[in-house]
């Protein structure tokens, strides 16, 4: 579990007019196209008040940072960069299921080729006069 504290920030790169959108998605943890189609369908069922509202977050909220999502040396970088995040609902940002199955697939067939290259060279006899070497 993450002890990161949510913040709702812009996110100018990935949105197309200033990142309002993009923000939301990141904060409630929701797909960017639904967000945009929520956007979309209530300026075009309320109008301007949604419009007005869009454009005070522009103005009220804070670009995100460039080093928001990054992960601190202290704590277990592996792990945190490794996640995969499964998405359970359609609206829900992260891989479909499959697609996480897929890469978890993948990571552990490159983890199993970097254990046997491992196991080959600690058996060698290479790493045996190696290994006598450093003893003395």
């Amino acid at each position: 579990m993450s002890n990161k504290r949510k913040e709702l920030f812009r996110d100018p790169k990935r949105g197309k007019l200033a990142g309002v959108c993009a923000g939301l998605s990141d904060y409630f943890n929701i797909e960017l196209w639904l967000v945009r189609i929520i956007c979309i369908s209530a300026i075009l069922l309320v109008g301007p008040f949604i419009v007005v509202l869009y454009v005070a977050c522009w103005f009220i909220l804070d670009c995100k940072p460039q080093d928001f999502d990054a992960v601190k040396p202290s704590q277990e970088a592996a792990q945190h960069e490794e996640r995969v995040s499964v998405k359970f609902k359609v609206w829900q940002k992260g891989e479909p299921p499959r697609q996480a199955l897929y890469e978890l697939k993948d990571r552990f067939t490159r983890l199993d080729s970097r254990i046997q290259k491992l196991e080959t060279y600690v058996t060698s006899p290479e790493y045996t006069v190696s290994r006598e070497i450093d003893r003395l």
